[in-house]
């Protein structure tokens, strides 16, 4: 064989292995993450969870009601909605930092509401965007987020209609169910950066926990 014909031969297959992470990582090699860094993405992502939980219930507080009192599905069913969106638009886009640049996005969705906007609403009609642009462009991921933002979210939102005790736990077990959508992800290092799945993770955990604390409390 020509050393030309064999040289190419030799870099196929290392093309081929590069391939494989441009559709949002859809097939890539899962790579090796320093365990420091991963415990450094846990913990943004706690305080991320105590955030939105204690932030939400000092509203509560001002109003005359303590965060347990005044802590709705609504929280845990946005966080699920948030993470679902991130997850969703990454696939559609076949970029991984689109998830990252998602959060702060799809983090202002909830205030549509003060303009008359339902929350299922607005979560529900860019997902819906993002699935058409995914399947229009052949992403092969698309597909299976869109499902997924069907069943986590979708729960949570049927959540909300619930008797606010059992919405609330019911809304924080399908949050908290959406850490194993992220170890999937984390583990196959697939579709999103592995800092979001593990962001994501501590996050889930934190607000469901608080949630499921809150509603046995009340």
């Amino acid at each position: 064989m020509p050393e030309s014909e064999a040289a190419s031969f030799e870099a196929a297959p290392q093309a081929a292995r590069l391939d494989t992470t441009t559709e949002g990582g859809a097939r890539g090699t899962p790579a090796t993450t320093r365990w420091w860094v991963n415990a450094l993405w846990i913990v943004v992502g706690i305080v991320s969870g105590l955030g939105i939980v204690l932030g939400l219930g000092a509203e509560g507080e001002a109003a005359g009601g303590s965060p347990a009192e005044t802590t709705t599905a609504a929280v845990p069913a946005t966080a699920v909605g948030v993470a679902a969106v991130c997850y969703l638009a990454a696939a559609a886009t076949g970029r991984r930092w689109v998830g990252w640049a998602m959060v702060p996005v799809a983090s202002v969705l909830p205030f549509l509401e003060y303009a008359g906007v339902p929350r299922w609403a607005s979560f529900g009609v860019v997902g819906l965007a993002f699935l058409v642009y995914g399947l229009a462009r052949r992403r092969p991921t698309t597909l299976a987020q869109a499902v997924a933002m069907a069943a986590y979210y979708g729960v949570a939102i049927a959540a909300v209609a619930m008797p606010p005790r059992v919405g609330l736990v019911v809304a924080a077990v399908a949050l908290a169910a959406h850490v194993a959508w992220d170890l999937v992800h984390y583990r196959r290092d697939v579709v999103v950066h592995r800092s979001l799945a593990v962001w994501c993770i501590g996050l889930d955990l934190t607000v469901a926990a608080l949630c499921v604390a809150f509603a046995v409390a009340a």
